[in-house]
């Protein structure tokens, strides 16, 4: 899964950055494998490596059992924060909740956990085996 935070106008990169860490620090209390800021391309030669650090991204790797309490928490988390949006991809589908708390946005994550719970559950039915159908890496 991964996560980019979108600060509002008046924000900088050093206030996102921030953001970012908080928020990874905060999943990280969750039942999830990893949280890494996510890195952008080749380090150019003489460039900090902190620079390759796309500012505001994160991904994270989890069971597909823990994408309720990651979006649940990133719903609560960015309510009282300078934060404009949080856009999450996972695999081909895409949400974006956004610094208000409302009915309609609830409704989003609900259909967004439905449609992958059950993709979840047709992989399993699909694997006789039981064994996992990915590894889960960079989800």
């Amino acid at each position: 899964m991964q996560l980019v935070l979108t600060g509002r106008q008046d924000s900088d990169q050093e206030e996102l950055d921030e953001l970012t860490r908080g928020l990874r620090d905060r999943l990280l209390e969750l039942d999830v494998d990893d949280v890494e800021l996510r890195r952008g391309g080749e380090i150019p030669e003489g460039a900090k490596p902190v620079d390759a650090i796309a500012v505001g991204a994160l991904a994270v790797t989890m069971a597909p059992i823990a994408l309720r309490s990651v979006l649940s928490l990133v719903q609560t988390w960015i309510e009282n924060r300078p934060v404009r949006t949080v856009s999450i991809a996972l695999g081909e589908d895409s949400l974006e909740l956004e610094a208000v708390s409302s009915a309609d946005q609830q409704r989003l994550i609900e259909a967004f956990l439905a449609a992958h719970e059950a993709g979840s559950a047709r992989g399993a039915e699909d694997d006789p085996a039981g064994s996992p159908s990915g590894t889960g890496q960079g989800d």
